[in-house]
């Protein structure tokens, strides 16, 4: 392991980010948890995590907020929820909760860590978005818009704060095999059809952890998604047609 890091990490009771939470931790880093679960929260107190309760989608005082903890060394924005379903049979509360955890709530945060880390000169910023980001798909159409933002922002982002030695790395998973599945496809089929596909969590936690380590611009996962999704970008018609069977359409 290098250097001991303070590291801030959003959506830390759940799936990937609880996960790199507790390895983090095992590596010797200070960690700092956020999340709305204190049954969980309380869980990572114990193990030494410190951890702090809060719904990033309601407006408040970062200040106030991050006061104990100061400034990170890195930030990892992980917070994401989903909801997979037709445009014609999405809630429009749904597509708001989409935008608000996965764009504006990760935005605003950049906003406040990038003021703070531009007077120091340093830092790192690790936005956990989705090949659904890069490549869209049925029953996605919400999702993939707040990915396809949140890819935008941390690209302009990164240009901006490169001057200020202040890195900016996308971790683009495919599907990972955790309980956002069940919550954003309740029917079930999408787990079932991708099945031979999912990304084990400790694989994605592993590769963001090497990216905390060795700052990189972005991590593709699988790594051959970085050529589908190169691909997808030149000839759409021709990847949507011959990979039809990757699409999901039930």
């Amino acid at each position: 392991m290098g250097k001991r890091k303070k590291i801030c990490i959003t959506g830390a009771t759940s799936g990937v980010g609880l996960l790199l939470a507790k390895s983090l931790q095992v590596d010797g880093h200070e960690v700092w948890a956020i999340g709305r679960n204190s049954v969980v929260l309380n869980e990572l107190s114990l193990l030494g995590i410190h951890t702090i309760q809060t719904d990033l989608t309601e407006e408040q005082t970062y200040d106030e907020l991050f006061q104990e903890m100061g400034l990170p060394d890195t930030v990892v924005l992980c917070a994401g929820v989903g909801t997979f379903a037709y445009l014609t049979d999405l809630k429009e509360k749904d597509m708001q909760k989409m935008l608000d955890v996965n764009v504006l709530a990760p935005m605003k945060l950049t906003k406040y860590f990038a003021t703070n880390m531009k007077k120091k000169r340093s830092g790192h910023l690790i936005f956990v978005a989705s090949q659904a980001g890069k490549v869209a798909t049925p029953k996605a159409s919400g999702y993939a818009a707040s990915k396809h933002a949140i890819l935008g922002f941390a690209n302009a982002v990164r240009m901006e704060l490169k001057q200020y030695n202040i890195k900016v790395t996308t971790v683009n998973p495919g599907p990972i095999d955790t309980p956002f599945l069940d919550l954003a496809d309740q029917t079930g089929n999408y787990r079932e059809k991708m099945s031979k596909h999912l990304l084990s969590p400790e694989r994605v936690v592993s590769a963001i952890v090497k990216s905390i380590e060795y700052p990189v611009r972005e991590v593709d996962l699988p790594s051959y998604m970085r050529i589908s999704s190169k691909l997808y970008a030149v000839f759409p018609k021709m990847v949507e047609t011959l990979g039809k069977r990757f699409f999901y359409k039930k």
